[in-house]
């Protein structure tokens, strides 16, 4: 019998082979069989693993160890496998669900930046120090905090939309107060009610795309809704420079009460529900408290969290001291600061979008491990620059570059956190976004602390606190995350 057998113990694709595997031979056949053969090429071979048995007509190759797959049935295979809802969506669909979500996260920053160029203002109607009017910031980034630990275990319990709603209409009834507050610690208050108002969109968004896709898609949707959200810090201080000129502070909350009130009406009649009833029967059956120790015992997940905390906590480190450092230690109009910011905020638009091909082709692992350097980087070139170049450009060069890295460093975080816990999105994006905003709400007044022994905001005092956010964010990544230790996303 003819027949070609081969002892070795693998085969040609890598597969282990059997102790009398066959080698890979063709079958000689009629003209018929060399029709199929040149229309199936490679396929017409008998798979590996086989002895050939004779025939009237030639050899039939009989499997007597593994079975070959041709190649294109395990890529098909491969890609049912990671279908997700999100993957079935038409490209209009996905925009629009990207430009929605986006807007809901946006309400979190119009909030926060809205408002900046008022600080000055702030001070001189209440009579406040800087340190009392950057309280009113922190407030809102605790409110922020504790908000979406409550709105994230409690969207993976009820679903999306009921608590969406109703943290968006705590938000507008916020907004109102402020308003009217005849003092700085009524507005404290009321900022910290909007914060809370605010997680809702902030914390739902991230949790709905987790609903939809996963994997390297996962980093395209973050990064996108992350383009979208990007232009709120761009254009919201100039949005607010501009209403300073015409209004007094008080429009800006009014703006903001009008803003809630549109994105409220979106989630009503436009937002569907991605969170299916039987994902949340298996939730109401877990405690919130096992979600929790779901996610902190993962040691990449806890890593990640602390880089996010740390690159958020040194971003606001710089939007709670760049008014007053522009405007009164440089000079600067409201006008002019609200350039100044919108041109750095570019740099974080940038890098998210940049972020989202170098993690699909890289992993989002080693792009941390390129931003997380140039934040400190960066950081440590403001009082260096500011030194050296006299005016503001000594700090907004180095300024950019930061919020470039920001931009690198954010996506990457989200996914990397978000994808290893598709059960519990809600509680994952709830935890991550509070421990951002909570730990930058705590972090961010201390420049004003430094600015006692530095003669008030400087960009040595400013910076301080972003070089110190740096490094942990660096040690967490290479001693906690240990980005050798992880693969590639899934498809």
């Amino acid at each position: 019998m003819a027949e070609y057998e081969r002892d070795d113990a693998q085969h040609d694709d890598g597969t282990p082979g059997t102790p009398n595997g066959a080698a890979r031979h063709a079958a000689p056949g009629g003209d018929g069989a060399h029709r199929d053969d040149a229309a199936r090429g490679d396929e017409a071979n008998p798979p590996t693993g086989t002895h050939a048995i004779p025939t009237s007509t030639g050899l039939i190759g009989v499997p007597t160890g593994s079975i070959y797959v041709p190649e294109r049935v395990r890529e098909a295979s491969a890609e049912t496998a990671h279908v997700h809802p999100g993957d079935r969506l038409s490209p209009a669909r996905r925009l629009a669900y990207v430009l929605l979500l986006g807007a809901l996260t946006a309400l979190g920053p119009f909030t926060v930046d809205l408002y900046l160029p008022a600080f000055p203002m702030l001070q001189d109607d209440f009579g406040a120090t800087e340190s009392a009017v950057q309280l009113t910031l922190t407030g809102t980034m605790v409110g922020f905090a504790v908000g979406q630990l409550i709105v994230g275990p409690l969207s993976d319990v009820v679903g999306r939309r009921t608590p969406l709603l109703i943290a968006t209409t705590l938000h507008v009834i916020a907004s109102t107060c402020a308003i009217f507050a005849p003092n700085l610690a009524v507005l404290g208050v009321a900022r910290v009610l909007m914060g809370i108002g605010a997680a809702g969109g902030a914390v739902v968004a991230m949790a709905m795309v987790r609903d939809l896709f996963a994997g390297r898609r996962l980093v395209t949707m973050l990064a996108q809704l992350a383009l979208v959200t990007g232009v709120a810090p761009v254009i919201a201080p100039l949005i607010g420079s501009g209403l300073l000129e015409v209004m007094p502070w008080q429009g800006i909350f009014v703006v903001l009460a009008c803003y809630g009130a549109l994105i409220l009406a979106c989630a009503l009649f436009a937002l569907p529900e991605t969170r299916p009833k039987t994902d949340r029967a298996t939730a109401e059956t877990t405690s919130i408290r096992h979600r929790y120790r779901i996610v902190f015992s993962d040691r990449v997940y806890v890593g990640v969290l602390i880089i996010g905390a740390m690159t958020f906590s040194g971003l606001f480190s710089y939007l709670s001291s760049s008014s007053f450092l522009f405007q009164e230690t440089y000079g600067l109009t409201t006008i002019q600061y609200g350039a100044v910011f919108a041109v750095n905020s570019i740099g974080l638009v940038i890098g998210n979008q940049i972020a989202a091909r170098l993690a699909a082709r890289f992993g989002p692992q080693w792009v941390l491990a390129f931003s997380t350097s140039i934040l400190l980087v960066a950081a440590a070139a403001i009082p260096v620059c500011a030194a050296l170049v006299e005016g503001p450009w000594g700090v907004i060069v180095p300024l950019f570059f930061f919020m470039s890295a920001c931009g690198f460093t954010f996506p990457c975080a989200q996914v990397l956190a978000l994808d290893r816990h598709p059960d519990a999105a809600g509680t994952a994006a709830s935890v991550l976004g509070a421990a951002n905003n909570g730990v930058a709400g705590l972090v961010s007044p201390l420049v004003g602390v430094i600015a006692i022994w530095t003669g008030g905001i400087t960009p040595l005092s400013m910076a301080s606190i972003m070089i110190a956010c740096s490094v942990v964010g660096i040690l967490s990544l290479w001693l906690i995350v240990r980005p050798r230790t992880l693969g590639q996303l899934a498809p």
